[in-house]
């Protein structure tokens, strides 16, 4: 039976520019998306993210069907780091310059296209690509440690049978974990991606450097600052896209046949 990707359309946010308070006021911050926690960008990447993984794991099932733990791991791997190319840098990067600017004292973007237009004019396309390594690097990781878990604990409650159905509380049960490991893993990595697209990343010389500066500057703590909301968050998150792939999977095998 084949199996099928699921896609997940998203509520493109809005990206004018609040109005600026009279001369005196402090301005509103913003939490930077991409960071630690703040929330992600809006744009398909469940859609993107399982198709990837999809695509990988039908040439890597054994005979059986049957998708391993570290097999798992490196679909997941593979999915992240074509994801980060393709979609994740180039929008979190406007993303975060965008957001900065716009809490600055003096913001040259009078909008979201505007932004764009500013930034690929002055940098090239290359300036939606900053942090490309850092990227990888985090959403490689993100869904290498997120997939390895839901694998391995898919494997575990089905034990022989590699067809035994899952209710979808213990899918959700299953993706929080998964998403509460890579929240654990991969923060720090998260901290540094979201330092490197920012304005002021002109500042380290590399992946290497950023992390190193804020090890030295700010210590330890700093690579895990905004985890716990970020915990919530994203355990949620993660539980409700498996719970919808997996029932959307069910639906369409069961309409789609192709033994």
């Amino acid at each position: 039976m084949a199996s099928w990707a699921c896609t997940a359309a998203s509520v493109p946010c809005s990206t004018a520019p609040s109005p600026r308070p009279p001369s005196g006021e402090a301005r509103p911050q913003a939490a930077t998306g991409g960071g630690p926690g703040g929330g992600g960008p809006s744009h398909p990447l469940p859609a993107f993210r399982f198709g990837m993984f999809e695509f990988l794991s039908n040439h890597m099932r054994d005979a059986q069907g049957r998708l391993d733990s570290t097999r798992g791991l490196l679909c997941g791997l593979g999915a992240g780091v074509a994801e980060a190319v393709v979609v994740v840098c180039p929008m979190e990067t406007i993303k975060v310059k965008f957001i900065h600017d716009q809490t600055s004292s003096n913001p040259k973007y009078r909008g979201f296209f505007h932004g764009v237009r500013e930034i690929v004019r002055e940098q090239g396309l290359k300036g939606t690509y900053q942090g490309l390594t850092a990227t990888v690097l985090k959403q490689g990781s993100n869904q290498a440690i997120r997939f390895f878990v839901m694998t391995s604990l898919r494997n575990w409650y089905r034990g022989d049978n590699p067809n035994k159905p899952m209710n979808p509380l213990i899918t959700g049960v299953f993706g929080a974990i998964a998403g509460a490991a890579s929240v654990f893993g991969n923060t720090p990595l998260d901290v540094i991606k979201t330092r490197m697209q920012g304005l002021e990343a002109h500042k380290y010389r590399n992946t290497w450097d950023c992390g190193l500066q804020i090890l030295r500057n700010e210590g330890l703590k700093a690579f895990y600052k905004g985890t716990v909301p970020r915990l919530g968050r994203v355990c949620l998150d993660v539980a409700i896209v498996f719970i919808i792939y997996d029932e959307v999977v069910k639906l369409l095998n069961k309409v789609w046949k192709t033994d």
